[in-house]
């Protein structure tokens, strides 16, 4: 995995409020002149784990955070409740933490950076992303790919990703651009009538002010770059850089730093130009409807 780091009125989350709070433990120890492995060494550690708090991929405890803000030289009292203060809150349980048992380790961190964000960029080749699924759609997709699980767990599953889709309704919803493959909208799930209310969702969503959905008919000719589903995320919090999040068929990559990040940035902005305009899209989803 990539090592992280190189508002509006949305509230940071635990995830985002552990990046802060690595990005500046890391900023700490850099000036203080001090390497990784004697900052494990003085929290009775290692430098990878020193690695993991800078990069926000560990819980903190509060005891190490105190112990390195001593060796960094901070010793204002007000600087050092601040940053433990972040660590209390950044240590509170997620609501995701009740879906556990359907959730794979790789995927839980892209949880919290999701429901941090405020924008999503992804782009999609097979399915309509999870954001914009229906119910229905959503569990024809899930039986298919965890077929040998029981019907109980499907509906966990089911339900985890309908949670998920919350972050996109008031008072604070996230931005959502997505550029779909028309194949993902040709290739039929569940039966003709999943695929008819599935369509008919997104052409709703559409019409949402914070949601942008683009389609790359297949007129276009082959995929951009001839990549597959690729999502990037970005904050408001200052000293949060973008994160590229790919997914593979057993796990994940999580790409952060700026010479990996835009690559794909510029990969999207190009998407977006050779996709059909916004404005075409409940038109281009009406077509496809009619051919149902």
């Amino acid at each position: 995995m990539t090592e992280i780091f190189d508002s509006d009125s949305l509230q940071s989350g635990p995830t985002a409020l552990r990046l802060l709070i690595g990005a500046q433990l890391r900023r700490l120890r850099e000036s203080s002149g001090i390497t990784r492995e004697d900052a494990g060494y003085a929290i009775r550690s290692s430098h990878s784990k020193i690695s993991r708090m800078e990069s926000g991929r560990t819980s903190f405890k509060r005891r190490d955070v105190a112990d390195l803000l001593t060796l960094y030289g901070v010793s204002d009292d007000a600087e050092r409740a601040s940053l433990l203060a972040l660590v209390a809150q950044a240590n509170a349980p997620s609501w995701w933490s009740d879906y556990r048992d359907v959730i794979p380790d790789w995927f839980e961190p892209y949880l919290g950076l999701e429901h941090d964000a405020a924008l999503i960029r992804t782009h999609e080749v097979q399915f309509v992303p999870g954001l914009l699924q229906t119910e229905d759609y959503a569990r024809a997709v899930i039986a298919q790919g965890h077929e040998h699980d029981s019907p109980e767990k499907i509906e966990r599953r089911v339900a985890l990703r309908m949670r998920r889709q919350e972050i996109l309704n008031p008072p604070t919803p996230r931005k959502l651009w997505v550029v779909l493959d028309e194949g993902a909208l040709r290739r039929r799930v569940g039966g003709e009538a999943i695929m008819r209310a599935q369509l008919e969702h997104l052409a709703r969503m559409a019409g949402e002010p914070h949601i942008t959905l683009q389609i790359v008919p297949f007129a276009s000719g082959s995929t951009i770059g001839g990549v597959g589903p690729v999502t990037m995320l970005r904050f408001t919090q200052q000293g949060l850089n973008d994160v590229v999040y790919l997914e593979h068929l057993t796990g994940a990559q999580y790409l952060t730093k700026e010479s990996d990040v835009r690559h794909y940035r510029r990969l999207l902005d190009e998407l977006g130009v050779h996709a059909s305009p916004p404005a075409g899209t409940p038109a281009l989803l009406d077509q496809i409807i009619e051919r149902l």
